[in-house]
């Protein structure tokens, strides 16, 4: 079951990567000229923006595709990681980005600059807007299906996209025809901060992915009880879990009778992992039987956490 669905979220992975080059491509055609031909620096920035999404998105194709290659001699436990790696070089690109913006938008208020056909970088937001959302769609989808990090991080880019595009209209529509001098480098600099904090808000998923951070308390819970429902265990200790692209591990100790045959406690820890992997099929587990009673791991590490469940479970 494991094998089938990571097959099928590589896959899905692939479609949204490759989807997200090719709507980038689209994109970095029509606001290239737009912005050649309106001087606009909120233009300017959305161009630069789709710039970086273009090569963030080639990045993130190939952090998916190693993520998804079998663990070999050298990388036991699976290439997950290289999302996180994809995802961190996004979050980069995302910054240098919204500085460059920032820096530009700054220097054009100063100088008092105006822009020019601003129909035509209307019209050019309206379809970027239009092919931004159905991409987005199509992330969101992979996104419930596969939990992919590097595809998460790709998405960012692209939400702020249709923010950014709006944004531009109203900067068009503001400074050549409102006649509000400095709206559109104002809208720039605003484009510019929306970037560094979705860089900011990124980056946190990607360094606990980097750093090995356990699940959230109550996904933890929900697998103890899970475990607790088999009646052949009298407690769980030492859990400890961490997530690698779109592959999560857990592992814990479990304590069985100490007069169980290797066979039986065998047995036992196959239908804990059946149970588990129904739930939660991208799981991959690691369980060690001790004898009931015996505790060889210092500190909270030895402590039961099985929930109370156990109890009415075996009544």
């Amino acid at each position: 079951m494991s094998q089938n669905h990571d097959h099928e979220s590589a896959g899905l992975n692939r479609s949204a990567a490759l989807a997200s080059i090719s709507a980038a491509l689209f994109l970095l055609a029509i606001k290239a000229w737009a912005a050649w031909s309106t001087g606009s620096i909120a233009m300017l920035g959305s161009l630069a923006d789709t710039t970086l999404d273009l090569v963030a998105s080639m990045a993130t194709l190939l952090g998916v595709w190693i993520a998804s290659q079998p663990a070999d001699d050298k990388h036991r436990f699976g290439h997950g990681k290289a999302e996180a790696i994809a995802a961190l070089f996004q979050i980069v690109l995302i910054s240098i980005s919204a500085l460059g913006i920032a820096t530009r938008a700054i220097e054009e208020f100063l100088s008092g600059g105006r822009v020019e056909a601003a129909d035509m970088g209307i019209g050019v937001s309206a379809v970027a807007i239009v092919v931004t959302f159905a991409l987005l769609s199509w992330q969101r989808y992979v996104i419930r299906r596969t939990r992919s990090l590097a595809i998460h991080t790709d998405s960012v880019h692209y939400q702020s996209d249709l923010l950014l595009n709006v944004a531009v209209i109203a900067a068009l529509v503001l400074d050549q025809y409102a006649g509000l001098r400095g709206a559109d480098p104002l809208f720039g600099l605003g484009i510019a901060l929306w970037l560094g904090w979705g860089a900011w808000n990124a980056s946190k998923a990607v360094l606990n992915q980097l750093m090995d951070h356990e699940w959230p308390e109550e996904k933890k819970q929900h697998v103890l009880e899970l475990i607790a429902h088999n009646p052949d265990i009298s407690g769980v200790h030492d859990l400890r879990t961490r997530v690698s692209g779109n592959k999560h591990f857990v592992q814990f100790h479990v304590w069985v009778d100490a007069n169980m045959t290797v066979r039986q406690a065998h047995r036992v820890m196959d239908d804990i992992e059946a149970t588990i992997h129904a739930e939660f099929p991208e799981v991959e587990i690691l369980i060690h039987t001790d004898p009931d009673g015996l505790v060889d791991e210092v500190g909270d590490a030895g402590k039961d956490i099985l929930p109370p469940i156990r109890v009415e479970a075996t009544k």
